[in-house]
C-alpha cells in the first residue's frame, strides 16, 4: 500500500471483486455497469491488471472451472486488498468531501447563483 492515487482501473476491479471471488468476464461486465458504462476494460487490459494484482498481493485465485472446454479463473480480494480498497476509497471520499465544502461555500458566496 503506497501515498500513490490508485489508477481507476484497477480501483473498479478491486471494488468488482470486494463483494464476491468473479472470473474475468464477470469483472468487465460489472466495471461496465459500475460505471454507467463510462469504463469498458478490454479483456488484455484487464487480465494485466489481474496478474499485476495477483503479484502485488493485492487479489488471489479463488478456484478454477472448466466451461464450455474453457478454464474459467475466479479471482477474489486479498487482505491487503480489501486493505488497498478501503484506504483509496477514504482518499476519495475525503477528496470530494473537499470539492463538497467549496462548492457549498462558493455558493454562499455568491448568494446561490450557481454559474
Amino acid at each position: 500500500m503506497t501515498d500513490v492515487p490508485m489508477r481507476e482501473p484497477t480501483f473498479l476491479v478491486l471494488t468488482a471483486l470486494a463483494a464476491e471471488p468473479r472470473h474475468g468476464y464477470a469483472v468487465i461486465e460489472d466495471v461496465a455497469e459500475m460505471t454507467g458504462g463510462r469504463v469498458r476494460l478490454r479483456a488484455g487490459t484487464l487480465y494485466a491488471a489481474l496478474d499485476r494484482l495477483r503479484v502485488d498481493g493485492l487479489i488471489e485465485v479463488d478456484r478454477e472451472e472448466v466451461v464450455q472446454s474453457r478454464l474459467r479463473r475466479y479471482y477474489r480480494l486479498t487482505g491487503a486488498g480489501e486493505q488497498s480498497l478501503s484506504a483509496e476509497t477514504a482518499r476519495l471520499r475525503a477528496q470530494a468531501a473537499i470539492a463538497d465544502r467549496r462548492l457549498r461555500a462558493r455558493r454562499a458566496t455568491l448568494g446561490g447563483a450557481t454559474t
